[in-house]
Parts: structure tokens; sequence; C-alpha cells
């Protein structure tokens, strides 16, 4: 049988069986296999693969594992987890951004501890998009309704529209960059995510109380596992309701 969610997931993101064989160092005949037989990749490409598409191994390759083993795995995805985000170590949000080489993504409403606590957030962002880092900022939209329902919930009103533009300001001077892309939304947010490669933080979020105090999970990407996952596609469904801060730029 055919593997029709690599295939669509090729087409989607403009990759044919030869271009994604030289990214892999593959003969393109091997992703033709993978594509129209019923055959699995190693693990190392399948990771390689999912991270390409923005898709998770489960849902490319649902039978590549046992569910119990797949079910380890993502458990084993979590380093860690804080009771509040003040638990986190100050400079593990520093280091994770500096070990980054490929992928920096940020989901937050206003997320403006990181720039102001850290003198180097904005700086170590610039050098990561001039060495070709994909650098992705999305803030919540300071007139959209959830900002001004979560602004209720925690009884700080319009406040929260103001941190919101008060982040932006330390991030203005990222916006003529090529590889930064730095936008609003107006959804629900149930976590905030930040994301460095294969590492990430998750700020879960509680109703009623603020993000500071919320638990946090640091989670690692494994091949075979769907936690990570499952976080950055949550990411990407919001990357897909963005508008440009800076519409003009």
């Amino acid at each position: 049988m055919p593997n029709d969610r690599l295939r669509n997931g090729m087409l989607k993101n403009g990759l044919t069986a030869s271009a994604l064989a030289e990214k892999l160092g593959v003969d393109p005949k091997t992703v033709e296999r993978w594509v129209t037989q019923t055959r699995n990749p190693y693990p190392r490409y399948r990771h390689t693969i999912a991270d390409l598409l923005n898709e998770s191994e489960s849902y490319l390759w649902p039978d590549a594992l046992p569910t119990q083993r797949a079910v380890q795995i993502s458990q084993s995805e979590l380093v860690h987890i804080y009771p509040r985000r003040g638990a986190v170590p100050t400079d593990l949000w520093q280091r994770l951004l500096e070990q980054a080489t490929r992928q920096v993504g940020v989901l937050v409403y206003g997320g403006l501890f990181l720039p102001e606590f850290n003198h180097r957030w904005i700086a170590t962002l610039r050098e990561k998009a001039l060495a070709g880092a994909q650098v992705e900022l999305l803030f919540g939209d300071p007139d959209g309704e959830h900002i001004a329902e979560r602004g209720d919930a925690e009884g700080i009103g319009p406040a929260m529209s103001n941190k919101i533009l008060n982040a932006l300001a330390f991030y203005k001077d990222l916006r003529d960059l090529d590889n930064v892309g730095i936008y609003y939304h107006d959804t629900i947010l149930y976590n905030s995510i930040y994301r460095f490669d294969d590492e990430m933080l998750v700020n879960t979020h509680l109703y009623g109380t603020p993000a500071a105090y919320a638990p946090v999970l640091h989670l690692r990407r494994l091949g075979g596992g769907d936690l990570f996952d499952s976080y950055v596609a949550s990411f990407n469904r919001v990357l897909g309701k963005k508008r440009a801060v800076w519409p003009e730029h």
C-alpha cells in the first residue's frame, strides 16, 4: 500500500523524491519505495523527514513502532517538569537559544519576561537569524477578543494588551531580518510554547492564574515519540492563522 500521508506531506512542502533523497543522502529510488510500498525508513531518516515535513513520525508511519513502545518513548521526551515558570533556571532559556541552529519558535500572548530580564535575548535572536536559523515569533493580538478575555480572567483588564505592546518594543529591531517573522494571533492560548530546534519549554496555562505561576514542561524530541511533535503541530496551527505585526515590512 502507498504511504499517502508521506506523499501528501512531500507535496505540501514542494519536495520531490529526488529532492528529499538529496537532503537525506539516499538514492531517490529508496524514497520512492517509502512512498509507493509498505516500507518504513530507518529511525534516523524518519526523524529528519518528520522535521522537514512538520509532521509527527507517528502520523507519517503509524505502524513503525508498537503502541506501548511509542508511549514509552513519548514519556522519555519529558526531560523535566517545573511547578511554575519562575522555577525554570534563569540560564536555561538563554542556553537553549544559544544551542539552536535551525529553528526558534515562540508562541505567547506577551512573553515580556524574556527580553525584560535577559539583556542578551534579542541580540542572540538576531545572531541566530543572520546565521540561517528560522525565527518565528507569535504574539497575541492586542485588540483580539481572546486577549481581552485573558486580561479579565487574570483580573488585570487592558494591562494584558499593554504587556504585548511593551514586549514588541523590544523586537522592533528584528523586523527587517529575512529569517525573522513577527506575527499576531488571536487564538486561545492553551500553552505558551518556546521551541529551540529539538528542545522545547511549554508553559501550561491555568484559568485565572498568571503564566508565571503555571507549570513548565521541558521536552526533548526523540525519534518515534509524539509528545514533542504534538506541541509542534499546535504551534503550526496557530502559525497558520497569523497576521504580520508590521505588514509594511
